[in-house]
């Protein structure tokens, strides 16, 4: 699983005011890009480099973007190991620097230039949302199945040419230079996600238990503003997530995959808490919703699509018309089952939770797993897959896909001999307590990366029960995500599309041409705030100043009151116009509905 066209692994980037000098430390190439050209030539290090120079180790080049100002420079400044797969090294993106092309701002207007550090504010977000990741040789894109079911000359290719698309986050980034034959060695495809890797031991023999999700960078973005498929097939949230066992050479994975339900539907903010999910009425569901089942019976082979979301109430027109999609399809690899979980778990009982595993578990050991031995044996392949979803496809996606995970490790360590037959991972307090805690970091991450916040219903997850504290502490999360859902996301979402390429700043952006952020708020976003906020400081001064309370003064309470009530009732009306909406992209997939 090796390539000759490994990634440089150390540089030192040199920076004077005309030139970029990336040397890579570990051989004799020197790459030169001219600041003011934006040339970009390969050479040796006979080229005498300026003594007058500034210089810095670096990790790795993440890419180049174009904002207005021009064009700026991504490199990865500190990385983290997080450990070994295949004994290749595995790295967490820790810090990266943005650096300018242009040595100065002075050729900008005041407004573009206000712009311009908005876009590289986006720039940065992206870079710090946990958490990318890469490796100078392991293509993390790919299962440990696909790698293996691939040609000797596959694996020779560059690991940005090889790569699976749908997660690599920075192919925008990288399309420059990856033009470039004789730069491959410098382009370093990251991927987005949840990556740990621990060592365990049982019964005296230590073994590697890997847990990777690799988040999709089609139909990226925010929770709100980016629900259901789109005319490509591509869905929303969607992570493939592969459980990883190593024991001196033998090789085992299972992939599950999450994403949103493939129809066309939206559930855009407007101050509700939680607003109604609505299909799109004009758009052509069955013909995107085949399209996307067509790609992963291609990707992974049969599937189960296990469907948790609420069979009443405002989630119900979403499993029903789920349910008659799968139906009209009538794919024989394709299995729907739908499972209430809010109803078949109300007042904390999730030990029914079992019922749903019993209903998979035949279809789970018919699917297998990929099991390579120490000798090149491969003793079984995994030939289908559960896809999972709820509506953000975090929480009760993740207790579930953490299930059939645990099912999964459970009957693996048996084959390799590390469990007896009658032994479980949930007999073994020190395996199961890790198992646990890394599938809840799991779900924090993913739903910070969707959501803005970390997942729900991790108590049960990291003790196998439901509690209070738990309860309180969803409550807690809930609150956040609807405060970033409604006033926060618009940033994000465009942060995404700016840093995929989906949006292209144009040159002249903010003079020649408009910028979109220049979008300015109608008079209702400033006026009713501030008599809201006016409403309720005189409300609480009537409430505190009287020292007796006569006819008047309730009647400046009962004024004021009305005005709080009567404000924010007008606020709920128009909740829209207080919503951070984004602004570079059209939101896709809701042209068709209007914005309630």
């Amino acid at each position: 699983m090796t390539t000759t066209m490994d990634i440089h692994d150390e540089y030192i980037l040199y920076i004077t005011p005309e030139k970029f000098y990336i040397e890579a430390t570990n051989s004799n190439e020197l790459l030169v890009i001219d600041r003011v050209s934006q040339d970009m030539l390969l050479q040796g290090k006979h080229v005498q480099i300026p003594q007058s120079s500034s210089s810095k180790p670096i990790c790795g080049i993440v890419g180049i973007i174009r904002l207005i100002a021009g064009p700026y420079l991504i490199v990865v400044t500190r990385k983290w190991k997080v450990g070994t797969i295949n004994n290749q090294d595995i790295w967490r993106i820790d810090e990266c620097e943005v650096i300018p092309f242009s040595r100065t701002l002075l050729h900008l207007t005041e407004k573009q230039t206000a712009e311009n550090q908005q876009y590289v504010s986006m720039v940065d977000h992206v870079l710090k949302t946990p958490h990318l990741y890469f490796s100078y040789s392991y293509d993390l894109t790919h299962t440990l199945q696909r790698l293996h079911n691939t040609t000797p000359e596959f694996l020779q290719m560059p690991l940005h040419e090889r790569a699976d698309p749908r997660f690599v986050w920075n192919s925008n980034l990288l399309r420059e230079m990856a033009t470039r034959q004789e730069l491959h060695r410098f382009c370093l495809p990251v991927v987005h996600g949840f990556i740990s890797v621990n060592h365990c031991s049982l019964n005296g023999k230590p073994f590697l238990w890997t847990l990777v999700s690799r988040r999709s960078c089609y139909r990226a973005g925010t929770r709100l503003f980016t629900r259901g498929v789109d005319f490509q097939g591509s869905v929303a949230n969607f992570v493939e997530t592969e459980q990883i066992i190593e024991y001196g050479g033998d090789r085992s994975s299972f992939v599950q995959i999450r994403g949103s339900i493939p129809l066309f539907w939206t559930q855009l903010p407007n101050l509700k808490y939680k607003p109604r999910p609505r299909l799109v009425p004009t758009e052509n569901h069955a013909e995107a919703f085949a399209r996307h089942i067509e790609t992963q019976v291609f990707n992974y082979g049969r599937i189960v699509l296990v469907n948790l979301i609420d069979h009443r109430g405002a989630e119900d027109v979403l499993e029903k018309a789920f349910r008659e999609h799968v139906t009209r399809l009538g794919n024989s690899n394709v299995r729907y089952e739908a499972f209430d979980f809010h109803a078949e778990c109300r007042a904390l009982r999730w030990d029914r939770l079992s019922i749903l595993l019993d209903r998979l578990s035949h279809e789970q050991d018919e699917f297998g797993v990929f099991l390579l031995t120490r000798d090149g044996t491969l003793v079984s392949q995994q030939d289908g897959v559960f896809r999972t979803n709820c509506v953000d496809c975090l929480d009760r996606t993740n207790v579930v896909q953490s299930m059939l995970a645990r099912r999964s490790l459970t009957q693996v360590l048996q084959k390799l001999g590390l469990l007896q037959q009658s032994q479980a991972v949930q007999q073994q307090p020190l395996l199961e307590y890790l198992f646990k805690q890394v599938w809840a970091d799991n779900a924090d991450v993913l739903s910070i990366q969707y959501s803005g916040t970390g997942a729900l219903k991790t108590d049960f997850t990291r003790t196998g029960k439901r509690t209070r504290i738990g309860l309180l502490r969803d409550l807690v999360n809930s609150l956040t995500r609807y405060c970033k859902n409604n006033f926060a996301d618009g940033f994000r979402q465009d942060a995404i599309d700016l840093f995929l390429g989906r949006y292209q700043v144009q040159d002249g952006e903010g003079a020649a041409q408009p910028c979109p952020l220049e979008t300015e708020k109608g008079w209702k976003y400033i006026t009713f705030p501030v008599v809201l906020m006016v409403a309720i400081a005189m409300f609480f001064a009537n409430i505190i100043t009287p020292t007796e309370y006569n006819t008047e003064s309730l009647l400046y309470l009962l004024f004021w009151a009305s005005m709080v009530s009567v404000t924010s009732m007008i606020i709920m009306i128009y909740g829209t116009e207080f919503v951070d909406y984004p602004k570079l992209c059209e939101l896709r997939g809701s042209s068709a509905l209007s914005l309630e």
